[in-house]
């Protein structure tokens, strides 16, 4: 069963459970509403209320259902996640491979992963456009580890035609507004669930293959999520192209939607949050030297 994704945003609401039930608490109108929903239906829980509340219980049982919590800030975007800890049967294990991988496989899995986001950025343009035949070009020029850093060239033809000829764009990481926050807004909601998954199969997040940073908590995730930051853009570039250019209720709802897309893992399809969790099992099989190909989700036509 796919996992649910729910955001609290509209009104200030006061978290607690009663037997499992997640149960929200919101005034409307003078009157106090409480909607209940199983703790074990919940994939990703978005709060976008700053004045929200929440009991101690309500978070922990969260966590003991394997959901993750992201907290949003006063400029609606992800401030911070709250993971669950992993109760995997093989943690230690796992671990103590994740932390010896060796450097040439490191920088295989990122080959794979440079190619995989380059070529999904190719999709998302024009078929035949001078950008679409350099992208595919440049995916055909990755080498183990990137030593060219295909990765930036890439991104900075795809960026320049990403909206087409009418319309220019400069990407901006730190941008707080505009379609700069939407696209930050829809890459921490994957983000989130990939961390989620990489938890949930024994590895921890901060040891990453490529990212590596002593204040980065997710570096592992940062590194998966290269490849299916395409699927964000052309969400975004959808919401722009029907009058959407800043962050609204509409629009998150329209984000995070993202996470029940079908996409096609291995000759199978299914929802994105699912996809997740197969990837990173695909990555424990290469870590585990059972496997050489990371299996990555790609869009499919819907």
């Amino acid at each position: 069963m796919i996992k649910r994704t729910i955001e609290i945003s509209n009104r200030p609401a006061h978290l607690k459970v009663r037997y499992d039930q997640l149960i929200v608490r919101q005034e409307e109108n003078g009157e106090v509403k409480e909607t209940s929903i199983p703790c074990e239906d919940i994939g990703v829980l978005v709060v976008d209320q700053t004045e929200t509340t929440y009991t101690h219980k309500a978070l922990s049982t969260l966590m003991d259902s394997g959901a993750a919590v992201v907290l949003c800030g006063q400029n609606h975007l992800p401030a911070g996640m709250i993971l669950p800890m992993t109760e995997h049967s093989e943690v230690v294990w796992r671990i103590q491979e994740q932390i010896s991988i060796g450097k040439p496989l490191c920088k295989q899995l990122w080959q794979q992963l440079v190619q995989a986001k380059v070529s999904a950025q190719a999709r998302n343009l024009i078929e035949g456009t001078p950008e679409h035949t350099k992208l595919l070009r440049l995916e055909k020029e990755v080498r183990s580890g990137d030593p060219s850093n295909i990765e930036a060239q890439a991104a900075k033809v795809y960026w320049s035609a990403w909206l087409g000829e009418e319309d220019s764009f400069r990407r901006n990481p730190r941008g707080k507004d505009g379609l700069n926050s939407l696209l930050n807004y829809g890459y921490a909601i994957v983000r989130a669930g990939i961390a989620r998954a990489i938890v949930a199969a024994g590895l921890l997040p901060s040891i990453g293959l490529h990212h590596s940073h002593r204040s980065n908590a997710f570096c592992l995730a940062d590194d998966l999520i290269e490849p299916l930051r395409p699927l964000v853009d052309e969400r975004v570039r959808e919401l722009y192209r029907n009058g959407t250019k800043q962050i609204e209720p509409a629009a998150k709802k329209f984000l995070l939607e993202l996470l029940t897309k079908t996409v096609k893992l291995d000759e199978q399809k299914g929802p994105l949050l699912i996809a997740f969790h197969r990837m990173a099992a695909s990555l424990v099989n290469c870590i585990e030297g059972k496997e050489k190909k990371l299996l990555i989700p790609v869009a499919v036509d819907e």
